[in-house]
């Protein structure tokens, strides 16, 4: 018995001590070898985290021949949250990206339960509360080193000012806020709160007297020192945000229109939107279909597409509709039914209704929830705390039972094959989605260095890459849109090859093998994720590349570039991509229809007028062409560049109609987006009799209940 109580204990350190780690590095972890340098490191670390504190709590469930589950006041709430999310998910129409987005959240609530689970004394929470601060202040320290021109790590693209290793200063900033008054609790008890004032309700109750030890000198100067260095980072994110470095974020009038717009204009399933929104992690789709006209107006924000909304309550609105933003009030009415002041928790709640959540805040609320969770059950306040214990043992009746079970005749032979088919069941429920992390995680990689290879302009290293990629993974819509545009670049590097020669029969196959991947990749995009308009771009791009080399190649562009507009109506380069293709088909009047509608949506867009005044040219309208290009020269009138393009082209113009061209003042210099006439990026030569092309699928994509569109 005694061997076996040690053993239970040993797993039990062991899972404290994977959960302390995991607190002290998470903020630090960064990897230049994936795409998402500083995010996915940190989400492929929290699954490993709690999937190494499954298996030594299913070892200890073994040991003991039992289970021993600790409940708390907020699990009702979060499971429900859980499962809205999963439904979310699940019903969404771009499905693999909302499950991608999906599983960070399901390892968020696997941590929760492990903290909660494994953090029951008074020292366990100190230690936790230690590894959590210590990740802060190593933090900080980079951050306010690097602000200082003091690099200590050794890689070139950590060498800059602004540094920092959660990715973005916003989640510095909000991370370093939240944690600040954990440390900070201490300098206010022992130098600021009397001796009654500490018996009374703290900030943070959690470290209180009566639940922690009374703190040791070593303790003290530790949290105050700590709370000194994050302070510090802190104040020099803060500085930067407001002054060189401001977060770029999606303005609030614009985040509540696409949310209501989301879950109330979704003409596909207006029930399972209001209720379930657009899926967990897809309100890029949300932005693009929904965001307003009026949005163009913003001079500064017009071109970003957004992946999250103006705030976190805003984001769970469209993704996870009314029943993701109930369950999460839910989860906070519940938290303040516990009549119980923690700060860090509080402010955490504040923020998620006032700023942006990326995957780091996200996690850390999670956090917060799970130690004030345990200081509730050790304060013995909360409501619903309990330990229930199932025993695993074999009855005539039953095969397990929960805590009379050991009274009533002890644990028999079957107790330990039951409690080893039970913890077989728990590492499954755990195993199979760190199963497709890991294999996400390793695709990933792959694909980061066919990133690299393709900069270096090595085709066939790429190629090899992105087809390993997409085997380990084949879930990614953006391996397949970056897979399709490799080949076609491969299929044309060998036209170009062998431009005014014969070519040889294999040659030929090998370019028709090409285009014919090409597209295949290209159709597997839209299949993976239908409602994002990257993906119909894509395919439209590719199209339009074979036009003339391809059957049908001109139909299937126009085909492609419909859906694409149907899922980003109100931006106005969808309608200069459309128009170019009929610029480049010869059909000038609907190219010039659709150069109108884009200067409609946006009547300060220098490249629309552009391409209408080239329109309008080939047209034979030269004085409405003159006009154009008149407007285009006083919209950049700022940029040397594009004033001497559209100047020669008002020269050009005016020479052939006979009059006589001005001289034009430069003005001081200003950045502009370069203007010039619509064509593809690639395009391959005419081809008699053109070759056979697969056709895209094409669904009946759903879209706003009204969407003024002028290829209807």
């Amino acid at each position: 018995m005694n061997k076996a109580r040690a053993l239970s204990s040993y797993f039990e350190n062991m899972s404290l001590f994977v959960i302390g780690f995991f607190l002290l590095v998470f903020p630090l972890l960064f990897l230049t070898t994936t795409t998402d340098a500083f995010v996915l490191p940190k989400e492929i670390a929290l699954a490993l985290a709690t999937a190494l504190f499954f298996i030594f709590f299913v070892l200890k469930t073994i040991s003991e021949g039992k289970l021993t589950f600790r409940s708390s006041p907020f699990d009702l709430p979060l499971i429900l949250f859980i499962i809205v999310l999963a439904l979310s998910a699940v019903l969404s129409a771009n499905r693999f990206d909302a499950l991608i987005a999906f599983a960070p959240y399901l390892f968020m609530a696997f941590l929760y339960f492990g903290i909660v689970n494994v953090v029951k004394g008074k020292k366990q929470l100190l230690f936790t509360l230690g590894c959590l601060v210590l990740g802060a202040v190593l933090a900080s320290a980079l951050s306010v080193l690097s602000y200082f021109k003091v690099y200590l790590i050794p890689l070139p693209a950590t060498h800059v000012m602004n540094f920092t290793t959660f990715g973005s200063l916003l989640d510095q900033a909000i991370y370093l806020a939240l944690v600040l008054p954990i440390a900070g609790q201490f300098v206010y008890r022992h130098f600021v709160a009397t001796r009654a004032e500490k018996r009374a309700t703290s900030p943070f109750e959690g470290v209180e007297p009566a639940h922690l030890p009374k703190e040791t000198m070593g303790v003290l100067v530790y949290f105050s020192v700590s709370f000194v260095i994050v302070l510090a980072g802190l104040a020099v994110s803060l500085f930067m945000l407001f002054t060189t470095q401001k977060p770029i974020i999606l303005p609030l009038e614009v985040g509540l229109q696409t949310a209501f717009a989301a879950i109330s204009q979704d003409t596909g399933n207006v029930f399972k939107s209001l209720l379930l929104g657009s899926g967990i992690g897809t309100y890029l789709n949300d932005f693009t279909r929904f965001k307003a006209a009026s949005y163009n107006l913003h001079a500064d924000l017009w071109a970003f597409t957004f992946f999250r909304s103006s705030t976190y309550a805003l984001e769970l609105v469209a993704t996870t509709g009314l029943l993701g933003l109930a369950t999460f009030l839910f989860l906070i009415f519940r938290i303040f039914r516990e009549r119980s002041f923690f700060f860090p928790l509080l402010l955490a709640i504040i923020a998620a209704f006032i700023l942006p959540f990326s995957f780091t805040p996200t996690l850390l609320f999670f956090i917060l929830l799970a130690i004030f969770a345990v200081d509730r059950i050790a304060s013995g306040k909360g409501e619903k705390v309990n330990e229930i214990e199932f025993y695993f043992v074999a009855f005539k009746k039953r095969f397990f039972g929960g805590d009379r079970a050991a009274d009533e005749g002890g644990q028999s032979k079957h107790g330990r094959f039951l409690s080893i088919l039970v913890s077989v069941v728990l590492l499954a429920i755990v195993g199979v989605p760190l199963y497709f992390t890991v294999r996400y995680f390793i695709s990933d990689l792959v694909f980061q260095r066919a990133l690299v290879a393709a900069s270096q302009n090595q085709g066939l290293q790429t190629y090899d890459l992105e087809v390993q990629a997409i085997k380990m993974f084949p879930y990614r819509d953006v391996y397949y849109r970056a897979f399709s545009q490799t080949n076609l670049a491969l299929a044309s590097l060998l036209v170009t090859q062998n431009k005014g020669g014969q070519l040889s029969q294999q040659v030929q196959q090998n370019i028709l093998t090409l285009i014919q991947q090409s597209i295949n990749a290209g159709r597997s995009a839209t299949t993976i994720a239908p409602l994002t308009s990257f993906n119909w771009n894509n395919l439209s791009s590719i199209y339009r590349s074979l036009i003339g080399f391809g059957e049908n190649a001109d139909k299937f562009t126009l085909v492609t570039s419909q859906q694409a507009i149907a899922l980003d109506g109100n931006n106005p380069q969808q309608y200069i991509d459309y128009g170019g293709v009929y610029y480049q088909l010869g059909n000038y009047d609907e190219a010039i229809r659709q150069f109108q509608f884009a200067i409609t949506l946006k009547n300060d867009y220098a490249n629309a007028y552009y391409n209408l005044g080239h329109a309008l040219e080939m047209k034979g309208n030269n004085d409405a062409a003159l006009q154009a290009y008149q407007a285009v020269r006083q919209l950049v009138a700022n940029d040397p560049t594009n004033a001497a393009k559209v100047d020669a082209d008002i020269a050009a113009l005016k020479a052939k109609t006979g009059q006589q061209p001005q001289q034009t003042a430069q003005q001081p210099a200003d950045q502009q987006q370069p203007i010039e006439v619509n064509k593809p990026t690639t395009q391959l030569p005419e081809r008699k009799p053109p070759v056979v092309i697969p056709a895209p699928t094409v669904q009946p994509i759903p879209s706003k209940a009204v969407t003024p569109s002028p290829t209807q």
